[in-house]
């Protein structure tokens, strides 16, 4: 007889964006002809820069030709030039990154809840608390986790590492020993940005626990202030705990192209487990169930790590950034607590009157008709808070924010 995964019924009550998506439909249904400005999801909207459109034209050009036509790739952790391109990229921070710890993917998403089936049940995963909802969800589907707990919005067997105002949005040590960590920086959904500093303090953790830093580097490129760090690689040690991941949706607009990447350093061990084995475990992995980046998307993706390419793509995060600001800056002029914004493309806002992060989400939606994302749907920790998302239209962004001001 067939059974399911049990797991998947751990799961608490809908994935965050789709209920989102549930309650705007239903205010439109209830609303007809009411224009709703989105200030949810993280999902980009100016078109690709030229010289990404070139290189996606090419990669497509080359399949029409029987004598540059690609089928599968030799080898499905990327092409060697696309691999290259990334090495390079990454030597702008001083860090030296072998192409055989490179992967490329179709996405930071995928990568970030895939990784974790490398390693072993019984490990301990400890979350910034909040954090994006992949990094909980997955484990729980692993089998790693007890129940979800309505009353303290947590999963039993998970360690929760809160980020609060008093901590400045990045977590301390936990009190006991965990296997697995998850850091995202800047942090999504809060917008701070670890200083090298704080994550030394981790790197040196993880070292002397043998524990792994998740690293999820996918919003580095909006990062302004020259001071903070743009790879966990640039802390010292952080080779031999650290897996990284990265995308380009954000740093490119492929948010609907689809292509990522992770390091897996050579130099990385574990309790028992020696140099290499890891980054074998998740090249094995990959080669099961993966067949590699699409050959015209990685084409796009070279174009956009050349000196052209990224100076364009600098541009939109730029025009992302301003529109985080006019953001930020409106709302605090209008009296409301608002963190982030600075060095990454989203804001933390602190919902008013004591009101819950679904509450107020209610309220921007029924009056303001604005749509941001409940911080209670990031973890316990993002109760009383609303993520706003830079990516949009700057006009959408100012009416957005005009509305704020006139019907709230």
């Amino acid at each position: 007889m067939a059974t399911i995964n049990s797991n998947y019924s751990k799961l608490g009550a809908g994935y965050l964006f789709p209920e989102i998506g549930r309650r705007v439909r239903k205010f439109l249904a209830d609303n007809p002809g009411v224009q709703v400005m989105k200030l949810g999801i993280g999902n980009t909207t100016e078109p690709l820069t030229p010289t990404i459109i070139q290189g996606l034209h090419a990669g497509v050009d080359k399949l029409a030709d029987v004598a540059t036509y690609t089928g599968y790739a030799d080898d499905s952790s990327g092409e060697t030039n696309m691999k290259e391109a990334l090495r390079h990229f990454y030597q702008q921070y001083d860090v030296s990154i072998d192409l055989s710890e490179i992967f490329v993917s179709d996405g930071a998403k995928p990568d970030s809840g895939n990784i974790q089936s490398i390693f072993g049940i019984d490990n301990v995963v400890a979350v910034q608390d909040p954090a994006y909802p992949v990094y909980v969800d997955t484990n729980v589907i692993a089998g790693r986790t007890g129940q979800f707990d309505p009353a303290t919005g947590q999963y039993q067997g998970i360690v929760y590492m809160p980020c609060t105002e008093e901590n400045g949005f990045f977590p301390a040590l936990p009190d006991k020993k965990v296997d697995l960590i998850y850091i995202c920086s800047p942090n999504n959904p809060t917008g701070a940005v670890a200083t090298k500093e704080q994550l030394h303090v981790w790197v040196d953790y993880a070292r002397a626990h043998r524990s792994v830093l998740i690293f999820d580097a996918a919003y580095t490129a909006f990062i302004k202030d020259e001071n903070l760090p743009r790879s966990i690689y640039q802390i010292d040690g952080a080779d031999e705990c650290a897996i990284e991941i990265n995308s380009f949706s954000k740093i490119a607009g492929f948010t609907g192209v689809r292509l990522g990447w992770t390091i897996v350093p050579q130099n990385l061990v574990i309790e028992g487990v020696g140099q290499g084995i890891v980054n074998s475990l998740w090249a094995r992995r990959q080669n099961t169930f993966f067949n590699g980046a699409s050959n015209i998307v990685q084409a796009g993706g070279i174009a956009a790590l050349s000196d052209a390419g990224r100076s364009e793509c600098q541009g939109l995060a730029d025009y992302y950034m301003k529109n985080a600001h006019v953001i930020k800056a409106g709302l605090q002029a209008l009296g409301y607590t608002c963190y982030g914004g600075d060095n990454a493309p989203y804001v933390w806002l602190k919902t008013p009157d004591g009101l819950s992060s679904w509450a107020f989400f209610d309220r921007l939606l029924q009056a303001a008709h604005v749509v941001g994302t409940p911080g209670a749907g990031f973890g316990p920790s993002g109760e009383g808070y609303l993520r706003l998302s830079a990516f949009g239209h700057r006009e959408n962004i100012q009416k957005a924010v005009e509305s704020i001001r006139i019907n709230l």
